[in-house]
C-alpha cells in the first residue's frame, strides 16, 4: 500500500492527536499514511516532555527524523540534539527514551 496522493495543503489543517503510548505531552500530526509503520508526521514534544514510560523504542521500518525546532535529548547516549540535527535509523535500531525540558517539533518519515 502506498501514501495517498497529496497536494499542497495547509499542513496545520492537520490535528495533532495523542501518540500511541503512556506519554500525554507527546503529539503526532500525520501529514501522510499507508499504515504499518509508513508515514509522514511532525512529532511534537511539549516542554517537559520525558518518554522513559515509553521505553528505548526500536522499529521494523526505517525512521528519518529532522528537528525543527527547540531540543530532544536522548537519556541512553546521554546526548541532546537541537534544531538542525538529523537522524537516519535503520530497522531494529535502538533509541531514546527522551526528554525535552524546551519543547521540540521534528518532521519524520517512516517506511518500510
Amino acid at each position: 500500500m502506498a501514501k495517498p496522493e497529496l497536494e499542497f495543503f495547509p499542513a496545520a489543517d492537520v490535528p495533532f492527536t495523542p501518540c500511541a503510548g503512556v506519554v500525554p505531552s507527546l503529539s503526532e500530526r500525520i501529514l501522510a499514511s499507508a499504515g504499518a509503520g509508513v508515514a509522514t508526521r511532525l512529532l511534537r514534544f511539549a516542554p517537559n516532555t520525558d518518554t522513559s514510560p515509553n521505553g528505548v523504542q526500536v522499529h521494523d521500518f526505517w525512521e528519518e527524523v529532522f528537528i525543527l525546532e527547540g531540543s530532544i535529548t536522548d537519556l541512553s547516549l546521554d546526548r541532546t540534539f537541537s534544531a538542525g540535527s538529523y537522524a537516519c535509523r535503520p530497522p531494529g535500531m535502538q533509541h531514546g527514551p527522551w526528554r525535552s525540558e524546551q519543547g521540540c517539533l521534528t518532521f519524520e518519515v517512516r517506511y518500510r
